[in-house]
């Protein structure tokens, strides 16, 4: 997977630096915003092989849940790398519109580079598409999604060009203010999943976890289900209700199916702590002290509470 991120980032490179280069040369505001924009698919593609190299490190004394927040941190970093390309393309492109910068000349070197582009981008997307299904990498995937969301992009680009060629020169501007859409929203998208992950955001929907549970034979109920990490690589953690009656060995052995079921449903859960204990006393226990009548096969649910951080 590495490898093919890193042959990515190297076209990702070429593809900015190629709209980037022209743009300044040219004046086309328009191309080199969208060149800006192409460095945040390298940028992304970063802070995937940061994910995958820290994921490749194993749990230490110092860091029992592995390293892959690492990745998270990388990710925030581009967070910050995308607000400052927002700022740069719009501050060019409100210079065009208020004539403080001259109107470029669109020439037919124009559409060459970005018709060349489009079609590296189209090259890159299907490639990763590929040994995204043949590895099962979401990483891969994900990076496709927003290298295909770039050719959009450049799309726009080349229709402002054309309307500036017959004679609308405004359109090239409002192309770059476009495009500071585009890589705003990148990195909204950026900023959204890295907060969640950072601030333990739910994972998995419990009730979708209860269901499985819940289908093992001998379970009487659950509660208290938590997860938290990212979508390819969960922490997962409840309390499981046994019989009471039930022998420890026999206990334990059974949370191990629960567990097994679990990550087989989930393969993205990287690993689960189940606590067993029986199921707590009825509420409308006699007035003597005894115990009401045996406990339903149910699943409880706890108020909420805060949780301990990691």
């Amino acid at each position: 997977m590495s490898r093919v991120l890193f042959r990515v980032l190297l076209l990702n490179l070429a593809v900015a630096l190629a709209k980037i280069v022209f743009g300044y040369a040219s004046g086309a505001i328009s191309i080199l915003s969208d060149g800006f924009h192409s460095l945040t698919d390298a940028a992304s593609n970063v802070a995937g092989l940061v994910g995958v190299r820290a994921a490749q490190q194993p749990p230490d004394q110092d860091h029992p849940y592995g390293h892959r927040k690492y990745e998270t941190v990388a990710a925030a970093a581009v967070t910050v790398f995308l607000l400052l390309l927002v700022i740069e393309v719009v501050r060019n492109a409100v210079n065009h519109l208020t004539g403080r910068s001259v109107p470029s000349e669109i020439s037919t070197a124009s559409f060459l580079v970005m018709l060349v582009t489009v079609a590296v981008n189209l090259g890159v997307v299907a490639y990763e598409s590929r040994a995204a299904e043949r590895l099962g990498s979401e990483v891969l995937m994900a990076d496709a999604m927003q290298t295909r969301g770039d050719v959009w992009s450049s799309l726009t680009v080349i229709a402002a060009l054309v309307g500036a060629r017959l004679g609308v020169p405004i359109l090239d501007p409002l192309a770059a203010l476009i495009v500071a859409g585009f890589i705003g929203y990148s990195g909204y998208q950026v900023a959204r999943a890295t907060t969640g992950i950072l601030s333990d955001r739910i994972v998995i929907s419990d009730a979708d976890l209860e269901r499985v549970v819940m289908s093992v034979p001998g379970v009487v109920g659950c509660e208290k289900i938590r997860t938290r990490g990212s979508a390819d690589h969960v922490f997962l953690d409840l309390h499981v209700w046994m019989p009471p009656d039930m022998q420890l060995t026999a206990a334990h052995d059974l949370s191990h199916v629960v567990k097994d079921k679990l990550m087989a449903r989930y393969p993205q859960i990287a690993d689960a702590v189940i606590h067993i204990e029986p199921p707590p006393p009825r509420s409308s226990s006699s007035g003597s002290g005894e115990p009401g009548p045996p406990v339903e096969r149910r699943v409880h649910k706890d108020p909420p509470y805060t949780r301990r951080p990691a």
